[in-house]
């Protein structure tokens, strides 16, 4: 930094020590902006990432130095693993978000610091995360006597509780096991077991029965980790020679979430633990949840004894959501941004387009309503087509518009040759809008597209028929009825 006088507190100013000083003052101030592009950064990841890859892989990254000559950033972590598993899986999208941010920034290197070596998430061997925060309800300290628990779990996002789960058809068993696992009697079955394929709650679920276990359990200890955490914790323990201390504190837990199991390969020793951790835990009558994107006997690389004990208990599936529960869970979100309106078509596109997972479902509603909010525009069914291109183009089912106007036709008992017809009977012009309507909602085609296929018409007509039929199925409900009906033909 620059030196102040120790009498006058002004500058020093002697020469050689004042270019000394402004270059450290030059360095302090790229160090500054540096940290503060870091900081938009990591606001944007945690949005992106969600709450457990920031967590887990984000937030520890410490900012290293930028290297002007090559253009190269270095960001450190504190251990091998960590950097291998971020330059493998994040690397790509933490150079474009420099690059965006800095442009000076042409190459992010991830490697280990190579000056000290910090906690990440929760250290098994001290009971603290990076932060210093302490485990989850560990019992009481010295001056701490209250029934209260001490803090919130390490490591769950306070927003996935029980209450902000919307439960169909799809999850309910899952839920129903899940609120068992937490409740305040002991469950009938242990391990639980969360089968689901990623963006469907199971994550959501785990962090709920954290939340719910320590309302009725308030001395209850609680650990919540990934299987890769898991496994970093082990070797870790296992190089510092600190193997009895690791095991006692994790058999310690009165209740063990671990999710991501599919990633429990490779080290045998690590496997063989969490099958000695899981048999002690069983026979002292303590909870387990594990959670996975696939079933336990296909998990790859896991020796048949822990499968076993992982399949003794309930292996519940949560099944991808129908289009019920997805309309429901775009309601259930909306209710964070009244008074803001969204029109009931616009649900109906979303519910029916995005149905590959729910994250997706949902990401997809808060881009569209940040959109919408940041530039002053009315959320529409337009908006929505043009804003979301990407994630409805990756969900689209192949639906073409000869398959449209077939099964408009069959359902109205017109001629297939009136979709192309000049004829402006009611009884063929409002089918052909429907199917105009079809179109566009189903299918990735513009405009003028739709309009060649229905007879060569202009680009305004088909306007003209979408914004028809989306105005009729809000006024009439035999017209939404049709078009329901449609829409089950076709994506079924």
């Amino acid at each position: 930094m620059i030196r102040m006088g120790p009498q006058t507190g002004r500058f020093a100013r002697d020469g050689a020590d004042l270019t000394a000083a402004e270059r450290d003052a030059v360095q302090d101030a790229e160090a500054v902006a540096l940290a503060a592009d870091w900081a938009d950064i990591v606001s944007g990841l945690r949005k992106d990432l969600g709450h457990q890859l920031f967590t887990q892989w984000i937030r520890p990254i410490e900012l290293g130095p930028l290297c002007k000559a090559t253009g190269t950033l270095d960001l450190y972590l504190p251990t091998e693993f960590s950097a291998n598993w971020v330059q493998d899986r994040l690397q790509d999208r933490l150079a474009l978000a420099w690059k965006i941010a800095r442009a000076e920034v042409r190459t992010v290197r991830i490697a280990v610091h190579p000056g000290r070596r910090k906690p990440v998430d929760l250290d098994l061997r001290t009971g603290e995360d990076g932060l210093g925060h302490r485990a989850a309800n560990d019992g009481p300290r010295p001056a701490d006597t209250g029934a209260e628990p001490l803090s919130a779990p390490v490591g769950l996002d306070p927003t996935l509780t029980f209450a902000a789960f919307v439960t169909g058809t799809a999850n309910i068993l899952a839920r129903n096991a899940a609120e068992r696992m937490a409740a305040a009697e002991q469950p009938q079955f242990s391990p639980l077991y969360l089968k689901a394929a990623t963006g469907q709650g199971k994550t959501h679920l785990l962090h709920a029965i954290g939340h719910a276990f320590t309302q009725t359990h308030p001395r209850g200890r609680i650990f919540y980790c990934s299987a890769e955490r898991f496994m970093v914790d082990f070797v870790q323990a296992l190089k510092s020679g600190e193997m009895i201390a690791f095991k006692g504190r994790l058999r310690g837990f009165d209740l063990l979430l671990v999710d991501d199991l599919q990633f429990i390969i490779g080290k045998a020793s690590a496997q063989e633990e969490l099958l000695y951790t899981i048999d002690a835990l069983l026979a002292e009558g303590k909870r387990l949840v594990f959670a996975a994107d696939r079933a336990p006997q296909a998990l790859d690389g896991v020796e048949p004894r822990l499968l076993s004990r992982l399949s003794m208990g309930l292996v519940a599936d949560i099944q991808p959501a129908d289009i019920e529960l997805r309309r429901q869970i775009l309601h259930s979100k909306l209710a964070r941004f009244a008074p803001l309106s969204v029109p009931e078509d616009v649900i109906e596109f979303l519910a029916r387009t995005i149905s590959r997972n729910v994250r997706e479902l949902v990401g997809g509603l808060h881009k569209l309503i940040a959109y919408a909010q940041l530039t002053g525009q009315e959320v529409s069914l337009l908006l929505a087509e043009d804003q979301l291109t990407d994630i409805l183009s990756a969900n689209r089912k192949r639906i073409t518009i000869d398959e449209i106007q077939r099964t408009v036709c069959s359902f109205y008992r017109i001629d297939r040759s009136e979709m192309a017809s000049k004829r402006r009977a009611r009884a063929v012009v409002r089918p052909r809008q429907v199917a105009m309507y079809l179109a566009k909602v189903l299918t990735p085609r513009s405009y003028p597209e739709i309009g060649r296929k229905f007879g060569g018409r202009d680009h305004s007509t088909v306007i003209h028929a979408v914004r028809l039929i989306e105005d009729l199925r809000q006024r009439d409900s035999e017209m939404d009825g049709d078009v329901r009906s449609l829409l089950r033909q076709l994506e079924d």
